[in-house]
């Protein structure tokens, strides 16, 4: 998952980043409002973290503008300001929830996973393909009920199929949401991850879970009925 913090409290913005990095987010900053609102155009995110008082452009500006030129990423905004009148701003301008400073991990984790929800057509709390099940918030896979150890990088493809099970999702995709935008390879290092991945979620006989699609991508099918 690819999640845009806009935040200009340097200290703020570190431990947002280091808090979301370690549960496997991908995590771009920017430190003011014009920055967040070319970021949030120029590159596709999950969901973006929005901070209301901001330089230059504040926050429900931002929301406002990104809204106005068709841009539906779920947005979370952050405010310090704890008035219903705030609140009801803040929705208005766009947003699609709003936390509260000064907020826990935990709570800020869950608003970020059920914004994650909102824009699929089903919206499990466990996510569950191909024999597979995964457990956004405790980040634990099973495969036929069978516990299976993954590396951060791997639970974050692995999401990223299920939640878009049914379609092929390209290689540029899975970089884009899953890898850091300072990483300059190619991608085979999707292709590598895809291998690995498969070597510990596929039992030793029948049909890979993860199927590739030549020409398009890799893909995971829906369970059956």
């Amino acid at each position: 998952m690819r999640v845009l913090v806009v935040e200009d409290d340097q200290a703020m913005a570190s431990s947002l980043t280091w808090g979301l990095e370690s549960e496997g987010y991908v995590v771009d900053v920017a430190g003011n409002g014009e920055d967040g609102l070319w970021k949030a155009r120029e590159w596709a995110h999950d969901v973006i973290v929005l901070d209301v008082m901001l330089p230059g452009l504040d926050g429900y500006q931002v929301c406002q503008r990104l809204r106005d030129q068709g841009v539906w990423t779920p947005i979370l905004m952050l405010t310090a300001m704890d008035e219903d009148l705030d609140h009801a701003e803040g929705l208005d301008s766009g947003a699609d929830d709003y936390l509260t400073k000064p907020f826990s991990y935990p709570v800020l984790l869950a608003h970020l996973r059920s914004l994650t929800r909102r824009g699929l057509p089903e919206r499990p709390a466990v996510l569950s393909a191909a024999g597979l099940t995964l457990d956004p918030a405790s980040r634990t896979v099973r495969r036929d009920g069978v516990p299976v150890e993954l590396t951060t990088r791997e639970v974050a493809v692995l999401e990223h199929l299920m939640r878009h099970q049914g379609r092929a999702v390209s290689k540029t995709e899975l970089l884009d949401h899953c890898w850091d935008t300072a990483y300059d390879g190619g991608p085979a290092v999707v292709e590598v991850l895809i291998h690995r991945l498969r070597r510990k979620i596929d039992p030793s006989s029948g049909a890979p879970a993860v199927a590739t699609i030549r020409g398009e991508g890799y893909l995971i099918q829906p369970d059956g009925p």
